[in-house]
């Protein structure tokens, strides 16, 4: 099989979601919906070897003004069709929404969905009767299942809110949509991995119905771990939240990705001081 076969049957998939813009959002919920996508050009996609290296200012950017949307992989009017998604991987999105904005009331199914706060405070409600705020430190964890509909606001009127969106294709359809949220100590990610997320309700952090396991880590310069792969066929996919890291021997500077594949474990190191990864495992086969 060449390369770009490989790409797309292997890594990426094989064919677009459609994301209407119900599922982008609204800049209140009295106000217009979408306005309007900006995006890079498809650029190459670095493969190496069992790694497929995505650089931050690869991206796709949607700007909204309320909303700036980095996209690591195709999501709404920003379509790469050698980014589809890595494995059971299918968004990640880097979002900063302005002081009072959010996205309006929009429905979900079959999908598990998880939130990372990484500034500010984030208000969520959902027709399963959940009303939350999460904050840095926090986890945020909703199954879809056979379906919810939700929205997700700015509760500052005077600084913005920054967080990561990223959805996971379940292992099971049709489950009973679920809700969670844990506050964890940063503490406990210096110089070493935190559990965040994983298969069992009875594993550190959240669970989610895929055999999926993430993990944060906040790196002085020099310090590093080994990671082992959980389960066989897994690959695991690196984003560098700031600062750099050499992740497999190759460099990764604030906001770069790096999936992994067909290998049981490798090595991170921060070459700055108070680096922040955050590694997600999840099954190459869906």
């Amino acid at each position: 099989m060449d390369r770009k076969s490989f790409i797309k049957k292997s890594l990426l998939g094989t064919g677009a979601i459609a994301i209407g813009a119900a599922g982008i959002g609204k800049t209140a919920e009295n106000q217009p919906g979408t306005i309007g996508f900006n995006h890079i050009q498809p650029s190459p996609t670095k493969i190496m070897g069992n790694t497929v290296l995505h650089k931050a200012d690869t991206r796709g950017l949607a700007d909204h003004g309320w909303l700036r949307s980095h996209h690591t992989f195709s999501f709404a009017h920003y379509h790469h069709p050698e980014r589809m998604r890595f494995g059971a991987l299918r968004v990640l999105n880097d979002d900063t929404v302005a002081a009072g904005m959010g996205f309006g009331t929009h429905p979900h199914d079959n999908m598990e969905i998880i939130s990372i706060p990484l500034e500010g405070d984030l208000e969520h409600k959902d027709s399963m009767g959940n009303v939350t705020v999460i904050r840095h430190g926090d986890i945020q964890v909703m199954s879809a299942g056979t379906g919810v509909r939700h929205s997700e606001f700015n509760k500052n009127k005077d600084s913005q809110v920054k967080f990561l969106q990223i959805w996971v294709f379940p292992k099971q359809r049709n489950v009973t949509p679920r809700y969670d949220q844990i506050s964890l100590d940063p503490a406990d990610r210096v110089n070493q991995l935190q559990q965040i997320l994983s298969p069992s309700p009875d594993d550190a952090g959240v669970w989610i119905h895929q055999d999926a396991w993430f993990h944060l880590g906040r790196f002085d310069e020099g310090k590093g771990v080994g990671y082992r792969v959980h389960k066989a066929g897994n690959g695991v996919y690196a984003f560098v939240l700031s600062g750099s890291f050499q992740v497999n021997g190759i460099a990764l500077d604030a906001r770069d990705g790096l999936g992994i594949w067909d290998t049981d474990k490798f090595d991170l190191a921060a070459v700055s001081p108070g680096s922040e990864i955050l590694l997600m495992e999840v099954p190459m086969a869906v």
